[in-house]
């Protein structure tokens, strides 16, 4: 029942995901490669859990960044689609903005 409580109290930060067309959920939830990158991140410290200075530290990172990403070839299906929504929802979002600053300034 807890579980009830907490979705019906939180849902209006739960919702927000809806407000997006399903390409751009499917998108949302799918995508997993910052899961991946911190998961290799985590293999790599495993291995090294000392480093000798933090440059040391930042070479190991960008070098696992640079090999994770060049397994990254896979193009997301119907992208342009999706890129053009999100863009459209930020000129919204920015114009929504301006329009509350304006409305705010001339009262």
């Amino acid at each position: 029942m807890s579980s009830i409580n907490s979705w019906l109290n939180n849902w209006d930060s739960l919702s927000t995901f809806y407000k997006f067309s399903p390409e751009i959920r499917k998108v949302m939830y799918t995508t997993n490669a910052i899961e991946s990158l911190n998961n290799r991140y985590k293999a790599v410290n495993k291995k090294r859990p000392v480093f000798p200075t933090d440059q040391a530290l930042l070479k190991t990172l960008y070098l696992t960044t640079i090999n994770v990403a060049k397994k990254w070839t896979g193009r997301i299906h119907e992208w342009d689609m999706i890129y053009n929504q999100l863009s459209m929802k930020a000129v919204s979002n920015h114009l929504n903005f301006s329009l509350k600053i304006y409305i705010h300034n001339k009262q």
